[in-house]
């Protein structure tokens, strides 16, 4: 039982290779089942969460904090996919959001631009001009996303535990690799990785719930002990804002436990 990610360009075949690897292994495969999911539970229209997931933030977004809210709504629906395992997720968040899981196996599907644009220009029936400029565009929309949210670029092939070049391999030849790799035991579900991936979900729930008020929240779970640190410089009363925030995060199933601390930011007079 594991869980498998694949991260992948436009038009670089990786969606086929994750259909593939699902059918092949019996697993449930999902990717923007997740945002619609998220855009039903959270009222959230779904073109908010595209955008949230695929461009890089705005300067208005940075005073709003929409991204973060937007990604915490996603984070808590694609967590609560994969935490009964036997899944393929293929999209952009999986490798970043699964990070420190044990069972989850991390794919990078590459693929050569000129190759990736004549795919582009027979499926949109575009010239070669407009769909390399899409590509470009969409390749570094999804690289700032990753550094200014989590500090590393999605084609850093560090955030992987393989990276595979679709040219001389095909797809067929991909999901053999990738199968082979997922028997190995160290991504076969134990207790303990079950235990970290059960805390990520609970956090994950938790910071969601909180995101449209403290969007700014940084949740972190264990064994149903929740722990929130709130930033700001605003709270003069803090001991309400406790109260409020404990309440909030209590009404979520499995919660036992809420500690929540206030992380003041000191500004010079």
């Amino acid at each position: 039982m594991s869980i498998i990610t694949i991260s992948r360009g436009s038009y670089s075949r990786g969606k086929d290779v994750a259909e593939k690897l699902a059918q092949t292994l019996g697993y449930e495969c999902i990717s923007r089942d997740i945002l619609l999911e998220a855009s039903e539970q959270f009222n959230i229209p779904e073109i908010r969460l595209v955008r949230a997931i695929h461009d890089a933030p705005s300067v208005f977004e940075r005073f709003t904090y929409g991204k973060e809210r937007y990604i915490a709504y996603i984070r808590a629906a694609l967590l609560a996919n994969v935490q009964k395992d036997n899944v393929v997720y293929h999209g952009l968040a999986g490798h970043f959001f699964l990070q420190g899981v044990p069972h989850v196996l991390k794919v990078r599907i590459i693929a050569d631009m000129e190759d990736r644009v004549s795919e582009e220009m027979k499926r949109e029936n575009i010239s070669p001009e407009k769909a390399r400029h899409i590509l470009k565009k969409d390749d570094e929309e999804r690289r700032k996303w990753g550094l200014n949210l989590y500090g590393h670029d999605t084609q850093d092939s560090r955030l992987y535990d393989l990276v595979l070049h679709i040219q001389t391999m095909t797809v067929d030849d991909a999901v053999k690799i990738v199968l082979n790799a997922v028997q190995l035991p160290c991504y076969q579900t134990t207790p303990e990785s079950q235990r970290i991936l059960d805390n990520l979900t609970l956090a994950a729930e938790v910071q969601a719930s909180l995101a449209e008020e403290f969007p700014t929240a940084n949740v972190a779970s264990k064994d149903g002990g929740i722990y929130i640190v709130i930033k700001g410089s605003f709270f003069t009363q803090e001991n309400k804002v406790i109260t409020k925030v404990k309440n909030m995060a209590e009404k979520i199933a499995g919660v036992k436990d809420v500690n929540v601390y206030i992380d003041r930011i000191v500004t010079d007079d």
